[in-house]
């Protein structure tokens, strides 16, 4: 991963989100639902208990009046009666509920009633409720399995229904990532469903049709224009080598060859972003090449040749395949930015397949490190001075030879190029 790339954390899939939403929400639909029907079931139970005592009582009642003999279930100031029912304070029918249970005996509802005068004998009758209330435990055992079992039946549908959707955006998620790449020929392609996620589809192909028409014409007018003048710079060339020795001279001849040096980068750039380039691979010393790449540059650098574990140096390959004129293009670049915008010693080290360019200047700026090199960017001013295409023209010869340069600041300060080559 290049040091500018963005850590992914880890993340819990869509299609589980969702899923365990759905989940979710069928299992608050079925608990509310639950809830409900044994509120309303027990309150049911319980004015119909109410309603059977208080007709009881009156049949009861009107027994005990006109015979003076008790109907059956009726009793006269009875032990359990219910504290609140045992003096009444009129002759009116009185209910209660009584919680208590001995044996296959309550819940109960009372109904209770004085026969005569305020201080006459109370005459009440007890309803049973627990055949009732068994029923209403049966019935939430019941709804309690309903509710697994419809939990069961509908969580494999709902995980089913967000992998539909969690594939649709995988496939726009996997096309945004390919262009940000720089596949700008990835396409999603047509969507169905004709919802969000369609049109989220279409926009993201609007965007890389926008983006690569755009690019194709910067890259065209990059190559058009360093085309165009590399006649003029040779012109200017041969019409420095016409003026006589002197001062003069040695200046414009220097300022020319620095055109003609940056007319040649953009040149190079315009064939890596069109893809006109092609690796000539060779099996080659990479310490050797390394040593010859730096040797070019003319500028004092030290190399180091070191090996990263006894195994692994008996198992490493005396040489690399790769293409040797691309390598030393990368590693004098990466040199030659390290003395431009860093600092003395600038120090390059070969360890197996990774060779390692440091510097000790003021290292490379956060957006550097973060968004990658750009042309005609040099990035803080404390770096110095220069196009910014030396590093955009290393990360391109990196990426046409399957290597990975990596771009970081070391702790104690300067900055750390390091360029790791294939197996």
């Amino acid at each position: 991963m290049r040091p500018f790339d963005r850590p992914r954390l880890a993340r819990v899939s869509l299609r589980w989100k969702i899923a365990a939403l759905a989940a979710a929400t069928a299992f608050l639909v079925v608990a509310a639902v639950g809830v409900l029907v044994h509120v309303w079931t027990a309150q049911d139970i319980r004015s119909r208990a109410e309603a059977q005592a208080f007709n009881t009582l009156y049949s009861a009642m009107d027994t005990y009046r006109r015979t003076g003999t008790l109907a059956e279930g009726a009793e006269l100031d009875p032990a359990a009666l219910p504290a609140e029912l045992r003096h009444p304070a009129d002759d009116t029918r009185h209910t209660a509920y009584d919680g208590r249970v001995d044996g296959n005996v309550g819940p109960s509802m009372w109904a209770a009633q004085r026969v005569g005068g305020p201080d006459s004998p109370v005459l009440a009758v007890q309803v049973n409720m627990s055949p009732e209330l068994y029923g209403l435990h049966r019935l939430d055992v019941i709804m309690a399995v309903a509710s697994l079992v419809t939990l069961a039946a509908a969580t494999p549908l709902a995980v089913y229904g967000a992998g539909l959707l969690a594939r649709r955006l995988r496939r726009v998620s996997e096309t945004a990532g390919r262009i940000s790449a720089g596949d700008l020929d990835a396409r999603t392609g047509p969507t169905q469903g004709g919802d969000e996620v369609a049109d989220i589809a279409a926009t993201v192909d609007l965007m890389a049709d926008s983006l690569a028409q755009r690019l194709r014409t910067e890259r065209q007018f990059t190559a058009d224009v360093a085309h165009e003048l590399r006649t003029p710079v040779g012109g200017l060339l041969a019409a420095a080598d016409l003026l006589p020795p002197g001062e003069t001279e040695d200046l414009l001849r220097a300022r020319v060859r620095d055109l003609r040096g940056l007319v040649e980068d953009l040149l190079e750039i315009s064939r890596l972003d069109a893809g006109a380039e092609q690796a000539v691979r060779a099996h080659v010393p990479l310490d050797a090449v390394v040593s010859e790449a730096v040797a070019r540059t003319g500028l004092d650098t030290e190399v180091t040749v070191t090996d990263a574990t006894h195994a692994e140096a008996a198992a490493a390959a005396p040489t690399v395949e790769t293409d040797p004129r691309r390598l030393e293009r990368i590693v004098s670049n990466l040199v030659i930015n390290a003395h431009r915008h860093g600092d003395t010693p600038v120090r390059v080290t070969v360890e197996g397949r990774t060779v390692v360019v440091r510097d000790h200047g003021p290292g490379f700026p956060p957006d550097l490190l973060r968004d990658g090199p750009s042309r005609f960017r040099t990035g803080a001013t404390e770096r110095g001075w220069g196009h910014g295409l030396g590093l955009t023209i290393a990360q391109g010869q990196a990426r046409l030879l399957g290597a990975e340069l990596r771009l970081d600041n070391a702790p104690d300060g300067g900055a750390v190029a390091t360029l790791r080559l294939p197996d």
